[in-house]
């Protein structure tokens, strides 16, 4: 007997071993391994379309996500416009009331001016016309002693006073 050829008793039962152990398992194994497979299929197939749904699912999340983005970026651009234009609005508001305040500040120191500036002509007046009567007082002591004079004087001063009257209305 030589090593690399085996008896053929030996090859007989190893033949109907062989064939044992098939059938048992084409009856028992295989179908079983076969379902596995098949088990192991259908839940890869169920994977594979859940990752799609959940790809669909990101990439709407996403599209979202953008939409609400940019819906942002244009509510702060709107809140952006709104609080320029009511600062404007307070500048403008600041701008008129500073004008009145001055308008007024104005008026009363025109007022004050006014008030004052009569305040000096009357007082000026009131020199002017003691000054007036001083000299006058001076004047008529002087060229008083004749009578022909004083008649002369009051007719001057009656003419002038005259004079005056027409010229003021």
């Amino acid at each position: 007997m030589s090593l690399l050829l085996p008896d053929s008793g030996l090859l007989f039962w190893m033949v109907l071993a062989f064939g044992i152990v098939f059938l048992v398992l084409a009856k028992y194994g295989f179908p079983v391994i076969t379902k596995m497979v098949e088990g192991r299929k259908t839940y890869i197939d169920q994977s594979l379309e859940v990752a799609k749904e959940a790809n669909a699912q990101l990439a709407r999340l996403k599209q979202e996500s953008e939409e609400i983005v940019a819906n942002a970026h244009k509510e702060q651009g709107r809140i952006m416009r709104e609080a320029m234009h009511q600062r404007d609005q307070l500048i403008v508001q600041a701008q008129q009331q500073a004008k009145a305040a001055a308008q007024k500040e104005l008026d009363e120191v025109k007022e004050r001016i006014s008030q004052e500036k009569e305040e000096a002509i009357r007082s000026i007046r009131r020199q002017v016309a003691v000054l007036s009567v001083d000299i006058a007082e001076k004047i008529i002591r002087k060229n008083l002693d004749d009578e022909r004079e004083q008649m002369d004087m009051i007719d001057r001063m009656l003419d002038e006073a005259l004079v005056t009257l027409k010229q003021n209305r």
